[in-house]
């Protein structure tokens, strides 16, 4: 590997600093791949970028999806007993 190629290679690799892959993401989440894609097309989880095929998620964007996906837990009615 030439020098201009290592450099070119060090460039695209400084283009995804910050993103996180779809396999990548799925294993961090304990979810599957097809569940991602499922909530790519419902439009239902994270932003994600395309490039190419390729798919690839924000890691702050993700974590904003995430606090917005908290849900507090609900108190139960009724008083004492």
């Amino acid at each position: 590997m030439s020098a201009s190629d290592q450099s070119e290679h060090a460039q695209a690799a400084s283009l995804l600093i910050g993103l996180i892959s779809r396999v990548a993401l799925a294993r961090d989440l304990g979810l599957t791949v097809d569940t991602l894609r499922r909530w790519e097309a419902r439009r239902a989880g994270p932003p994600c970028v395309r490039v190419g095929r390729a798919v690839y998620y924000r890691r702050d964007a993700v974590r904003d999806w995430l606090q917005l996906q908290e849900v507090p837990t609900p108190r139960r009615a009724g008083g004492r007993r």
